[in-house]
């Protein structure tokens, strides 16, 4: 058996990153630490080992090592490249499986641009990674369109040059490269449209429109209104695409922004790197939790991750809650108002789609993931003790206080289970009373499922106000369940939810997916209510109709009804199908009543 205590004796009360190593000497989990023995001890303090995973993991521990940082800062980056490394068993996923795409300044005369997703480390200057694709060509379309570049990949050495080794090609003739391969243009002025590529890449693309205008300005001073015209051309792109990207005030010159959306089993971080007012880049990095991790302790490792992966050296960072990382280089801001909450609520707004995209993608593959996040969420939303697998809902319908039907409808895992539907002819009540209707009907489904044996549901709704879930609620106290099951009443004017000695009602946001499972429940039962009402009440007037015949009273109509399904078919029957039911005696009456007399004054042809 592990001796922790002993393990801890060598420990030192220093920044760091701890492994824990199973039986088998393999790496099963690294972690970060302001104070690497207090942190280690806590994993085997009993009152902290707040669930069965972590419990898992200190079962396994048969070996801890550790290394001694200088900063916190320092052990945050130590941890983040020993995970990516080792990905030890316990630690959380940082999904990754694709390789970003970067626009590359390569190192040369007359430098090329263009996209890559290989880095080869010559000198050459890379610029992203961009997660989308998309938003890279688009930034690179800019560029070519602004930019007369060359895109050969000929050797465009002073020698070569003047050697009079290569030709203008077609893009020359396009008039989108300048000839640099015949020195119709300068290296000194394509180095200086290479600058303001850099610039506007980089995010300050803002020097870029302000020396643009100035030139028109100048331009069209000398009256060269053609190189205006290109001049205000190349402009307009720039601020076209600015506007684009432009999200908070140009002041915000170089912020790192994040922000985070979990669950119990995933969680999602995005990532805005801001200059001067331009999102340069976005990216959300999705981690599977491993031992149910606060928000806290994820976000950090993504920050790490991101700022390592992008090469960030920004100095302050935008965050949703305080992160404790004592860092004098970085200033960690929550903001509350302005440009910066702007930010911050945009990637807010992204991470969110992102995360819902990402659930919807999961629960159509696998139908049981949404099942049990949506009575996950039931049960949080309605304060009860046990996921709602089993729900019944209890409606009531009568026409003037005739005919009434009580009508239960099931739902079994968020799903309408058909076969279980049930509807009760209410025997005890005389009249329009609604109350007495729902007494009854809850009394009777009960006192039957408890003297069959059959498992309780965990949610009662009942239609109606507090009126209906008072008499509900009187019969399971008579049967003595009422602290088995979560009852609650659904008032359909404002969408009301009433719980038991509650005198206020609760309110779920409109569109809450628990108040459409609700009001899902209460159509449901509406509909299987009325449906059950009008069957009753046409198989009511019929027999009242059949009760006309002479010698057939209600048993014998109702008899009829039931055996032949419809008056038509009635009529259409022998009399031996009729006897089948009745005696011989009524069957006759009712062939007499329903086959047509000749009438007594027609008259008759001879022949």
């Amino acid at each position: 058996m592990f001796d922790y205590r002993e393990a801890l004796k060598k420990i030192p009360h220093k920044p760091g990153v701890y492994q824990y190593w199973d039986a088998e000497n393999q790496l099963i989990y690294i972690g970060k630490a302001k104070d690497l023995r207090n942190r280690v001890s806590s994993y085997f303090v009993k009152d902290l080992q707040q669930n069965s995973k972590t419990r898992m993991l200190v079962s396994k521990i048969r070996n801890i090592t550790f290394t001694i940082v200088d900063t916190e800062v320092d052990a945050w980056l130590l941890e983040n490249s020993l995970i990516k490394k080792h990905k030890p068993k316990y630690n959380i996923d940082l999904k990754d499986d694709k390789t970003y795409p970067w626009i590359v300044i390569k190192k040369e005369n007359y430098p090329r641009i263009y996209w890559t997703r290989n880095i080869i480390r010559d000198g050459s200057k890379y610029l992203g990674p961009y997660p989308s694709v998309s938003m890279m060509h688009t930034i690179l379309g800019v560029i070519r369109e602004t930019y007369p570049l060359r895109t050969c990949n000929l050797a465009l050495t002073p020698q070569n040059i003047n050697a009079g080794k290569f030709k203008v090609c077609l893009e020359y003739q396009l008039g989108n490269c300048k000839g640099p391969c015949q020195n119709f243009q300068t290296e000194e002025d394509y180095n200086n449209s290479i600058e303001e590529i850099q610039d506007i890449l980089g995010g300050k693309i803002g020097n870029v429109v302000r020396k643009l205008k100035t030139d028109i300005e100048a331009a069209a001073m000398d009256m060269d209104f053609e190189q205006a015209h290109r001049l205000k051309r190349k402009y307009d792109l720039l601020e076209n695409y600015q506007h684009k990207s432009t999200v908070v005030n140009s002041s915000i010159t170089d912020v790192d922004v994040f922000s985070i959306a979990s669950d119990e089993k995933y969680a999602f971080v995005n990532y805005l790197k801001v200059m001067n007012g331009t999102i340069i880049q976005t990216q959300t990095l999705e981690m599977k939790k491993r031992l149910e991790e606060s928000d806290e302790e994820l976000l950090t490792i993504a920050i790490s991750e991101f700022r390592v992966r992008y090469n960030s050296k920004s100095r302050e960072i935008i965050v949703p809650f305080d992160i404790e990382l004592d860092d004098e280089k970085i200033k960690f801001t929550v903001p509350k108002l302005g440009e910066k909450k702007k930010l911050l609520d945009l990637s807010q707004k992204n991470v969110h789609f992102f995360r819902r995209d990402k659930m919807e993608q999961y629960e159509k593959l696998n139908p049981d993931v949404r099942t049990d996040r949506l009575l996950t969420q039931m049960m949080k939303d309605l304060r009860m003790n046990q996921l709602p697998r089993h729900i019944e809902c209890f409606d009531n319908s009568n026409f003037q206080g005739k005919h009434p039907v009580s009508a239960i409808v099931v739902f079994k895992d968020a799903k309408p289970s058909k076969k279980d539907y049930r509807f009760f002819n209410v025997k005890t009540v005389e009249g329009p009373n609604d109350f007495a209707t729902m007494e009854e009907a809850v009394h009777r489904r009960y006192r039957r499922m408890l003297d069959e044996g059959t498992e309780l549901p965990q949610l009662v709704i009942i239609d109606g106000g507090k009126g209906q879930l008072s008499a509900a609620l009187k019969s399971l106290r008579l049967l003595g369940i009422d602290k088995q099951l979560t009852v609650i009443g659904i008032a359909k004017r404002l969408e009301e939810l009433f719980y038991p000695g509650d005198q206020y009602p609760m309110y779920l946001d409109k569109k809450s997916e628990t108040l459409k499972i609700i009001q899902q429940l209460r159509d449901e039962a509406h509909r299987f209510g009325i449906t059950a009402h009008r069957k009753k009440r046409d198989k009511s007037t019929l027999a009242t109709e059949l009760e006309l015949v002479p010698g057939v009273g209600r048993l014998s109509a109702e008899k009829l009804l039931k055996y032949f399904k419809s008056v038509k078919k009635i009529r259409e029957a022998t009399v031996e199908e009729l006897q089948e039911v009745v005696n011989l005696k009524q069957a006759q009456a009712v062939k007499n009543y329903f086959t047509p007399q000749p009438s007594e004054g027609g008259t008759s042809s001879e022949i």
